[in-house]
């Protein structure tokens, strides 16, 4: 499938402070401590491999990604000594045909990738093979219908259904999250629990407030090139959109909400 963000150096930064951006949300409730080695599921460029890593000094992780260009920035990441080539390596493959045996990994980590992959299920029934009995798995996925913003902003809400739209045309899921504990289920994962994590901030912390529809307004655009081009969006859309969005990061009245869902379970 056609990945929504793209893969231009632009990208690959903002994949970078996404991960540091979100990191409260997503690693609060993680605990790889009794891991030794793990699998993470769409590594990217090593944007939350690097805060794994940070997080679990004795831990080790193989990551797999399906595009080249993203695992040349992570490799020259871990050439650079930035990532620790003694505690990351990183393979090209299909997350449905995994180039490991069984019993490799004692744990395993996804983020923001099952909403990009046809066969979510597939993926997970991938993972279980090469886990070990008792593995820990966490997963990070999004539930884009929770999005709240407040002034009302029709071009924001316009650009995000047809942000939605095409990852749901392209064989995405931007509804993922909310089916995990399913996902997991059908595939005799135990142990399953599921969490609601939120990013909602008013006039109590400004300053998150702001900082949180910088991100945002970062994110959205990081599809625009592709909407634009095959007619998702017309380039008026996408501009009142950022307007929107700009004026809003000012406005003491403002309110920002997001949901997304974390599950846990064990092999």
């Amino acid at each position: 499938m056609s990945y929504l963000h793209g893969y231009s150096d632009e990208e690959q930064k903002r994949l970078t402070e996404q991960a540091e951006f979100l990191e409260f949300q997503v690693f609060q409730d993680v605990n790889f401590s009794d891991a030794q080695h793990i699998l993470e599921v769409g590594c990217g460029v090593g944007a939350q491999s690097q805060i794994l890593l940070r997080r679990f000094p004795k831990l080790r992780i193989t990551g797999v990604d399906l595009n080249e260009d993203q695992l040349k920035t992570l490799n020259r990441r871990i050439g650079s000594g930035e990532i620790s080539k003694e505690r990351m390596s990183a393979v090209c493959a299909n997350a449905e045909n995994l180039p490991f045996k069984e019993d490799s990994f004692d744990g395993a980590f996804f983020c923001w990738i099952l909403e990009h992959v046809p066969s979510p299920e597939k993926v997970l029934a991938e993972a279980k093979r090469v886990l070990r009995p008792g593995s820990k798995v966490v997963i990070s996925e999004v539930m884009n219908s929770s999005f709240f913003l407040d002034p009302y902003s029709p071009n924001v809400l316009k650009y995000w259904a047809a942000f939605n739209d095409y990852q749901y045309d392209k064989s995405g899921d931007p509804f993922t999250g909310v089916k995990l504990g399913n996902f997991l289920l059908n595939q005799e994962y135990k142990q399953i629990r599921t969490a609601v994590k939120s990013l909602y901030f008013d006039n109590r912390e400004p300053l998150k407030r702001e900082n949180a529809i910088d991100y945002w307004t970062k994110l959205l655009l990081s599809a625009a090139p592709q909407l634009l081009l095959e007619k998702y969006v017309e380039q008026e859309t996408v501009d009142g959109m950022k307007k929107e969005l700009a004026a809003i990061a000012k406005n003491p009245s403002a309110v920002f909400f997001y949901a997304f869902i974390q599950a846990t379970a064990e092999v």
